[in-house]
């Protein structure tokens, strides 16, 4: 059984958040992927495509979560879920840093608003 300890995971760094990941094949998972995002205070993310399902619960602070352009304030304890192919922005109007789980199936991409796709590295 993997174990993945605090110290070991994996941290990334991308439009204003940091990304830390825990399960991904590259640590063992065979299906999910689950990484912990954490959103600067006052600030605003870069909106894209979903080529997955991910879902998302906030730990701490608020953000703002749009899925199709449909905003959504979440605050601590609240969960949401992104459908496959959904455009989706996290945005933290709040002055703390906000932080989230997050879980995407072992294959997760998006695609940005320029069409380029990626596989971020928190997933592989």
């Amino acid at each position: 059984m993997p174990v993945i300890h605090a110290a070991e995971a994996q941290v990334h760094q991308m439009h204003n958040a940091r990304f830390t990941s825990y399960a991904r094949p590259g640590t063992g998972s065979a299906e999910l992927c689950v990484w912990m995002l954490e959103v600067g205070a006052a600030t605003e993310g870069q909106q894209h495509k979903l080529l997955g399902e991910e879902v998302f619960v906030l730990l701490e602070g608020e953000v703002v979560l749009s899925i199709d352009n449909v905003a959504n304030r979440l605050t601590a304890g609240d969960a949401a879920i992104a459908p496959r192919g959904s455009a989706i922005r996290v945005d933290n109007p709040g002055q703390r840093p906000a932080r989230m789980l997050v879980t995407a199936p072992v294959g997760f991409s998006g695609e940005l608003p320029d069409g380029t796709r990626l596989t971020p590295p928190w997933v592989s």
